[in-house]
């Protein structure tokens, strides 16, 4: 097995605590199983939003998919002036048995512009 990071993002229509936790946790959802990762594989899980989000926090999203044993933790994105507004992005850090160019990143809605390179 490998330690992996696994990056995603999605933007948020609005800055809603509903709205967060459930766009959270499609992308979290689709993160992980783009790349095959149960609970047992996960070691931990960042979590960024841009500055003009503060509803709620983006773990808590995780907390409600009952990752109650993995260590969590958010951050706010710097305030750049032409960044993607409304925005979070996770990096899971996972022990997979893929290679770093088998990993499956996951950008969704809006922040397909952040990476269209490699937005599945």
């Amino acid at each position: 097995m490998a330690i992996r990071a696994i990056r995603g993002a999605i933007q948020l229509d609005q800055d809603e605590r509903e709205h967060l936790l459930k766009s959270t946790a499609e992308l979290l959802t689709k993160m992980l199983h783009a790349n095959s990762i149960e609970n047992g594989q996960l070691i931990s899980i960042l979590f960024t939003a841009s500055p003009d989000i503060t509803s709620e926090f983006p773990a808590l999203a995780a907390r409600e998919l009952g990752m109650d044993d993995v260590p969590l933790m958010c951050f706010v994105e710097m305030n750049v002036a032409h960044a993607l507004p409304r925005t979070i992005r996770i990096m899971i850090n996972a022990d997979i048995e893929k290679s770093r160019s088998e990993v499956q990143h996951v950008y969704l809605r809006g922040a397909t512009a952040l990476r269209a390179d490699i937005a599945k």
